[in-house]
């Protein structure tokens, strides 16, 4: 028999954070993306436990944007697959496409908006980027440097959190919403204006 036909299109942007699946890794940095989709699903009342190509998925309006919400269910270096087949089956334009995730470059608490670019060496925004082909969709980016060196950088993003940033973490959670509700609604152009602050310690600013 042939597949169903696909549900119609569930709306204008797909929120896919990035994480890993599996207790052993909730609270750890590298779970950031994860931890923000699910902020945004708890005050918009949006359940994400629809199972959608191998990801974990959830319909509902921001901002009065009709607006799906996806915790890919792959490990990290393979966010990619399902962010492509989500894509792919529901018809979204990389335009529409906003991808949330930590940023080992940028430090703790610093939030920065893009409409696109390189990985900077995030290994889930390279298998997105090598799944769809294109660098072209916005991102937000939450950074989780320490301010102290780094011995081991994969270690740290998978270890849990320390008590400091534990402390910052509801805090920098409202700050991502309102910037992934202020993208939905004002733009991408428009939130780079009003989140992104140079960074302290590094050169770039968008």
């Amino acid at each position: 028999m042939p597949d169903p036909p696909a549900s119609p299109r569930p709306g204008r942007w797909l929120v896919a954070g990035l994480g890993n699946p599996g207790e052993q890794y909730l609270g750890t940095p590298h779970n950031l993306g994860f931890a923000v989709v699910d902020r945004l699903a708890e005050v918009h009342g949006i359940r994400i436990t629809q199972p959608d190509s191998k990801a974990l998925v959830g319909n509902g309006r921001i901002a009065g944007m009709p607006v799906m919400l996806a915790k890919p269910q792959t490990f990290m270096n393979l966010s990619g697959t399902p962010v492509r087949l989500l894509v792919d089956k529901y018809g979204f334009e990389l335009s529409e496409l906003l991808l949330v995730y930590d940023e080992l470059a940028l430090p703790w608490t610093n939030v920065r908006v893009r409409r696109e670019g390189s990985s900077a060496g995030h290994h889930g925004v390279e298998s997105v980027i090598r799944s769809l082909g294109s660098s072209d969709f916005a991102r937000l980016r939450i950074g989780i440097h320490p301010g102290h060196p780094i011995r081991d950088g994969a270690q740290f993003v998978l270890a849990p959190m320390g008590r400091a940033q534990r402390q910052d973490l509801d805090s920098l959670l409202d700050t991502c919403s309102r910037a992934v509700e202020f993208i939905i609604s004002e733009g991408v152009d428009k939130a780079m204006a009003m989140f992104n602050r140079r960074a302290h310690g590094t050169k770039e600013e968008e």
